[in-house]
């Protein structure tokens, strides 16, 4: 079954149980400045869901393609796409979780084939500080769900994922009783930042589980539901908006309890086929097939580069049909940049030639299901695309010309060099870094640092040390944002008490959902030093340390207050500074322009998902607050 057979059967399936299908947004919402992109399969219903009257009635459907760039650097492993589609329905006051549970396990089961006993699910394990009881009515409904369906489904108490990863799974166990870092839904995360007036509730989480041989306990711990790794892969939520917050803090049941599904389709076709590879179903692998062909090389030895070629094409795509074109302003800057990484990533293929003429109508075929509703541009996606390709080599050229013109004047290039070459050239800072290695062209031991000050000096805004002494800064300043600039901080300082007193930051990217963050190291974090600086950047939120700031001269902050800081010489001659604890012996002072939170209780748990390479010398970590 490949996925437009899964996407038709599953709106077909929703019709016979009443629902009325709706036509997807757009990926490009107008009017909308909050968001570059459409990113979920409910967004567009959100003020359905907060109670105003939909036109079709109070049992609704559709698939929405969704696109969100905030981890574009993890698309390469077998999971993560920038562009996917929810499968959605919602029920606005009608049916809620006896119908929604045995419809979807009913749809799985039988309209796509899944086994039952790859099936496991997650449910709300409660909060008696806030007088939420555990959501033992859906632990129940599935105990029957599955009962009839022939298979054994115990309760386990989880808790935390955390918890988890040294507990594992107990022989029988399928139904697993999660806290609300993973198991309940508001629009402020997790209960405590549920915001005044919001519907919130549990949210019973499907999961589809590849077989047990696939989880690498050294890097992951033991598996179960909530686990990274490659057993399990979660295809569905199932969100219970059955509660409000009052304006004292407390919760109060709704009369109107709404009912909003998400669905994978991407995750529900790879499991149809038993793969975790989510490259390796039918919206994907005939791109795949043919970047075999162009470059003469197979997908099992080059998987990351095309992985992000298969990924960005497909989202290129799909922005252009809808009317987008590549430009340096807002969504066209991040179709552009799809594009790009999707040109460079060829490059590494060595496909030097343009080559989407020969990729783009193969995703134009596998998206011909998608209504022309929001499609509206289809005929002129190839041409928009190519021109931009087009354009691209010529840059790429250009660069590559000037970068050989500087390498013959000089015995080495400077990260000033590397910078000039991307930002008047357009040529990129990774590329001209594999370039070198290539031809063998020498770099300045500092180069990354050098190419940090240029950067940093181009974005100093007023004469302060803010966000643009960070590569890629903060994607805004909202609440959860703020929460993980201050984490930033903390994981630092753990890194430079735990690992080396020497690391320094190289750069960083933080988004409401996560923090990316570079830094100097000639070697892999051993599992045992990420559970350390995790444990300390824990321990220290757990301490709920103030967080305060002032102004001081330069000299000041860097010979007295001993503030840690990367660029002295660029900083203006008043800076703020900002100390984490116990002012006169303090977990962390950094020049920095903020913002961040008043005291590190607020944080949550902090979590270290990946660490890895980012470039020579330069070890990246990327972490969220649960």
């Amino acid at each position: 079954m490949d996925a437009n057979e899964i996407r038709r059967k599953f709106l077909e399936f929703q019709v016979r149980k009443g629902h009325k299908i709706i036509q997807p947004a757009p990926l490009v919402l107008e009017n909308d400045p909050t968001t570059l992109f459409t990113g979920s399969g409910m967004q567009p219903l959100l003020p359905y869901l907060l109670g105003k009257e939909h036109p079709e009635g109070t049992r609704l459907t559709d698939s929405q393609p969704s696109m969100r760039l905030q981890d574009i650097e993890d698309v390469g492993d077998p999971r993560h796409t920038t562009v996917f589609e929810m499968l959605g329905n919602w029920s606005l006051g009608d049916y809620f979780k006896e119908e929604q549970i045995r419809n979807f396990f009913e749809f799985l089961t039988k309209e796509v084939g899944l086994s039952p006993s790859k099936i496991y699910v997650t449910c709300f394990i409660g909060d008696e500080k806030n007088g939420i009881p555990r959501d033992t009515e859906a632990a129940e409904i599935w105990q029957k769900v599955f009962s009839e369906a022939g298979v054994e489904a115990k309760i386990a108490e989880i808790g935390s994922a955390a918890d988890g990863d040294k507990r594992g799974i107990k022989p029988g166990e399928r139904i697993f009783f999660y806290d609300d870092k993973e198991n309940w839904w508001s629009r402020g995360g997790g209960i405590d930042t549920t915001p005044i007036g919001d519907p919130c509730g549990p949210d019973s989480e499907v999961f589809y589980d590849f077989g047990e041989e696939l989880q690498d306990e050294t890097k992951y711990g033991l598996a179960h539901p909530a686990s990274d790794g490659a057993r399990f892969m979660e295809i569905g939520n199932q969100v219970f908006m059955q509660y409000r917050r009052k304006e004292d803090g407390s919760f109060e049941e709704l009369e109107k309890k709404n009912v909003d599904f998400g669905g994978g389709l991407e995750r529900i076709a790879a499991a149809a086929i038993g793969s975790f590879d989510v490259f390796k179903i039918s919206l994907m692998k005939p791109i795949i097939d043919r970047l075999e062909e162009i470059s003469g090389k197979k997908y099992e030895n080059n998987t990351d580069e095309m992985r992000v070629i298969a990924d960005h094409t497909r989202g290129a795509y799909l922005l252009a049909a809808q009317g987008l074109v590549p430009s340096n302003k807002t969504q066209g800057y991040a179709m552009r940049r799809l594009v790009r990484r999707a040109i460079l990533r060829a490059l590494d293929l060595g496909i030097s030639a343009n080559f989407l003429s020969a990729v783009v109508p193969i995703v134009a075929e596998n998206y011909r299901d998608l209504p022309d509703s929001i499609l509206t541009h289809r005929e002129n996606a190839l041409a928009v695309l190519l021109k931009e390709e087009e354009s691209f080599r010529k840059t790429l050229n250009k660069g590559l010309r000037e970068l050989r013109k500087i390498a013959n004047k000089t015995e080495q290039l400077s990260g000033n060099d590397l910078f000039k070459l991307q930002d008047t050239y357009g040529f990129p800072l990774e590329l001209s870094v594999e370039e070198c290695y290539r031809e063998g062209i020498k770099l300045s031991e500092n180069y990354l640092k050098e190419f940090e000050m240029a950067l940093a000096k181009q974005r100093e805004r007023s004469q302060t040390a803010s966000k643009g002494m960070f590569k890629g800064g903060l994607e805004d300043h909202g609440e959860q944002t703020v929460k993980y600039h201050t984490a930033c901080h903390l994981l630092l300082a753990a890194l430079q008490k735990l690992v080396s007193s020497d690391i320094v930051q190289k750069g960083s990217n933080i988004t409401a959902d996560r923090v990316r963050f570079d830094f100097n190291l000639d070697h892999k974090m051993t599992p045992e030093e990420i559970a350390a600086v995790e444990d300390q950047v824990n321990e220290w939120i757990a301490a709920d340390l103030p967080v305060v700031f002032d102004e001081y001269e330069k000299a000041y902050a860097r010979d007295t207050l001993k503030a840690h800081g990367q660029f002295w010489d660029e900083y203006p001659e008043i800076l703020k500074v900002y100390t984490i604890g116990d002012f006169d012996n303090p977990i962390s002072r950094e020049v920095c322009g903020g913002p961040h939170v008043e005291h590190t209780g607020v944080l949550g748990h902090f979590k270290v998902k990946k660490e890895e390479s980012s470039s020579a010398g330069v070890r990246r970590i990327k972490a969220i607050l649960e």
